[in-house]
């Protein structure tokens, strides 16, 4: 089992995590306060871009194979070296999806 040291971008957080363990399974032990949901790899709410470091996620399902190069669902992704997240980042397929709705969360409508 390796130890890699877990640092989000901006928070002053830096947590260890073994490359058995995921992410976000470590944040909860330690207190820090992660969004997810499903923890399953599907929805996309712990998502957190990869600034530096690399991370293993074979079940990350809502990522496409691209994504999962650049941003890790903490929920499943495991380190493979020391890494740099920024959590609150969504890949691209997600953000449209969200500039696309109102505020309401309805589709905008065209004019």
């Amino acid at each position: 089992m390796t130890e890699y040291t877990v640092e989000f971008v901006g928070t002053g957080e830096t947590i260890t995590c073994s490359d058995k363990e995921t992410i976000l399974s470590r944040c909860l032990e330690e207190g820090i306060a992660q969004e997810y949901s499903c923890r399953v790899g599907m929805c996309l709410a712990c998502s957190a871009e990869i600034v530096e470091g690399e991370v293993t996620q074979p079940a990350a399902r809502g990522l496409t194979e691209e994504e999962a190069e650049e941003y890790a669902l903490t929920c499943m992704a495991r380190p493979q070296s020391d890494l740099k997240l920024e959590r609150g980042k969504y890949p691209p397929s997600i953000e449209s999806e969200i500039d696309a709705e109102g505020a309401d969360g309805h589709a905008a409508a065209d004019d």
